[in-house]
């Protein structure tokens, strides 16, 4: 039997995968010590009650006949669509198509399997640091190359980092897709509509396809501040955008998420001609999914009432205020910071030149708390480190002044 080759050449280890081997470790030989997380970006809030009552009260339903679902309709209920498209996309003056949005199981899922519309041969660019499924989907397609020195050697990498304020460079060679991230994971950095247009302009100037992961758009805070790509003109020729429930209102365990694709997204097929990816991927999608159960996309559509949304809004306040603890003791250490306004994710330059995995492994050993080194999201995190917001207040507050006692120490 023939494996597949690119995934066997990938570099051993999922990220997190490695961070949970030596917590594991860890608490192994240190059984009294409570280890805190602050690393992964999952939840820990509970479901809104209206929305786990919506969830609870379909299942339910599914035991009588009239409240049965069976397989789903193509791209997602239209009770769900309706309400996404009337909640996050007209009041920023974005007018979508039911046939334009699909309801999935995970932006993660979304953003990994996208790739299998592009070629072969597709040039790709990320941002970078950079959410590791961007890479990692592409790379066992055979499309990065050889992975040499920490880097693959067709991937095309636009850095962001303190000296450039985290806003990327365009590319300087052609490529057929961009993946962009905003509010960014790991950085927390967000663009404005400004920077945003010249991106847009520069993919409609070089037939250059966007994929816009918005999962963490609810955190952020400034109006003027694009929610949605589509916000910006032009960007309706040449952007997909992902989005998500699970950090907006809890469904990491829950599943659900929706991608956008704009009837005017067009590719190029070989021997000429082009074909509409909207069409391609409601054509993949009727192959590979079945959807997403009928429960969860009614629990999905009340986070949109009145009740669901107020309950929603407050659990994404409880994290924006943790980040804001984090920012206020990490102030303290003269250290450079970003994110953390906009976004659940704190970033930060590791004190005394330390890398990001030396850093993991003195804050587990010196102040039990998990983070993230930045090398996990790529080298270009060099030197770097992500906390999450996503905890308890009580635990964002230990944690965060067992970090800074730590970095005191140094």
């Amino acid at each position: 039997m023939n494996l597949n080759h690119h995934i066997a050449g990938m570099p051993a280890g999922y990220l997190f995968a490695e961070i949970a081997r030596r917590v594991k470790e860890y608490e192994a030989n240190q059984p009294e010590t409570r280890v805190i997380r602050m690393g992964i970006g999952d939840v820990t809030r509970p479901l809104s009650p209206s929305v786990a009552k919506a969830f609870a009260d379909a299942a339910l339903g599914m035991t009588t006949a009239e409240g049965f679902h069976g397989y789903g309709p193509d791209g997602g209920y239209p009770f769900l669509i309706e309400r996404i498209i009337r909640h996050d996309y007209q009041p920023r003056g974005v007018d979508l198509h039911m046939d334009e949005v699909f309801i999935s199981d995970g932006a993660k899922t979304d953003t990994g399997a996208i790739q299998e519309l592009f070629s072969a041969d597709a040039r790709i660019a990320v941002t970078a640091p950079v959410y590791p499924v961007y890479v990692d989907s592409n790379a066992m397609a055979g499309r990065l190359g050889r992975f040499e020195n920490g880097r693959w050697s067709k991937l095309v990498t636009l850095p962001c980092s303190f000296d450039n304020g985290f806003v990327p460079e365009l590319p300087r060679e052609r490529v057929d897709v961009l993946y962009l991230c905003y509010p960014n994971n790991p950085t927390g950095t967000v663009l404005n509509r400004a920077q945003l247009q010249v991106i847009v302009d520069w993919a409609r100037a070089h037939d250059t396809l966007i994929i816009y992961d918005a999962a963490y758009k609810a955190f952020i805070t400034d109006p003027e501040i694009p929610t949605t790509i589509y916000e910006i003109p032009g960007a309706r020729e040449v952007a997909i955008e992902c989005c998500s429930f699970s950090k907006t209102a809890g469904f990491t365990g829950v599943r659900c998420a929706w991608t956008v694709i704009p009837r005017e997204v067009k590719g190029s097929l070989p021997g000429g001609g082009t074909a509409a990816l909207n069409a391609l991927w409601r054509r993949r999608c009727g192959s590979k999914s079945n959807g997403v159960s009928f429960p969860v996309q009614k629990a999905a559509a009340s986070v949109y009432s009145d009740i669901g949304w107020q309950e929603t809004a407050r659990t994404i306040a409880y994290y924006q205020d943790n980040a804001q603890l984090l920012l206020a003791a990490l102030g303290k250490t003269g250290l450079q910071l970003a994110g953390g306004v906009h976004a659940p994710y704190v970033w930060l330059k590791t004190p005394g030149g330390m890398s990001g995995w030396d850093f993991f492994d003195y804050l587990l050993k010196t102040a039990s708390v998990v983070g993230t080194p930045g090398e996990g999201f790529g080298t270009f995190g060099q030197g770097c480190f992500r906390l999450t917001a996503f905890s308890t207040k009580d635990n964002t507050q230990e944690a965060a002044a067992r970090i800074l006692d730590a970095i005191n120490k140094l």
